[in-house]
Order: C-alpha cells, then sequence, then structure tokens
C-alpha cells in the first residue's frame, strides 16, 4: 500500500469514528437533555415569555431560593421522622408529641412563607400578561405539585 493510501483509509476509519461518537452523544441528549447553565431559558420561562432581561433576573432570584426551600424540605423530612418517633417510640410521650407537631408546624409555616415572598418577588419582575400565566400555570398544576418542581422545569 502507498503513503497516500493509508492516509486515506486512516482519514475515512477516523470520519466514520466520530461519526459513531457523535451518533451516541446526539442519542444520550435526546434521553438525558443537556444540563441547564444558569441563566437558561426553563419551561416556564418559555411559557411566560420573559425577556432576554427578565431571564437573568428570574435566574438571579432562583438559586438563593431553590436553595433555601431544599434547606427548609430536609429540615421537614427531619421533624417529620422526630414525630413518627414519638408517636410510634418504645414510650408515649404527649408533651413531646405535642413540641414536635409544633416544630412541624412552625417549618411547614416557614416554607409557605418562602413560597409567598418568592411569589412576590416574581411579580415585580413580571407584566400583567406573564403574571396572568403564571397564575394560569399554576393552577394547571396538580395540587401537590411544589414551586420548587416548577422552578427547576
Amino acid at each position: 500500500m502507498t503513503t497516500s493510501t493509508l492516509r486515506g483509509a486512516l482519514a475515512l476509519s477516523l470520519l466514520v469514528n466520530c461519526g459513531v461518537l457523535g451518533a451516541l452523544a446526539w442519542q444520550k441528549l435526546q434521553t438525558d437533555g443537556l444540563p441547564m447553565p444558569s441563566g437558561a431559558p426553563t419551561e416556564l420561562s418559555h411559557q411566560l415569555e420573559l425577556s432576554a432581561n427578565q431571564l437573568g433576573r428570574w435566574h438571579d432570584g432562583q438559586a438563593p431560593y431553590l436553595a433555601r426551600l431544599r434547606a427548609l424540605d430536609s429540615d421537614l423530612d427531619a421533624q417529620r421522622s422526630k414525630l413518627l418517633q414519638a408517636l410510634l417510640g418504645e414510650r408515649v410521650d404527649p408533651a413531646q408529641i405535642a413540641s414536635e407537631q409544633a416544630k412541624l408546624g412552625e417549618l411547614r409555616d416557614a416554607r409557605q412563607q418562602l413560597q409567598i415572598e418568592q411569589l412576590l418577588n416574581e411579580r415585580e419582575l413580571l407584566d400583567a400578561r406573564q403574571r396572568q400565566k403564571l397564575v394560569s400555570f399554576l393552577a394547571r398544576q396538580n395540587a401537590s405539585t411544589e414551586l420548587a418542581s416548577l422552578h427547576d422545569q
């Protein structure tokens, strides 16, 4: 074989390999999707038709909100476990049950307040048409769907 034939075969082999890798990568993206970089549009931001400026401000408010929401959710899970332990433990102590129940209520109130504050912040960001779209979007959601999952989409 001549040098030019070997170079041609090598080039062809490289092109086939790159094509196979590209096809595998494309298939993986279709099933997993792209990671969402900060500031990237989400399903909700698309539906609200946010401008580029609004989208940046939207994402600036999402990170701290979601971090606080996840921390509260973690605290709520831990508190639920404490309440279950008080209810189903070896010894039933009505005072401890009441205390754990009260702490759980406080955490739920804090979570609801955080969500209200976030919606008020978003209200300032959106125009009247976008606010109405957000109301409609939230009204269509399953009642058990939390705001965190809406903003993650």
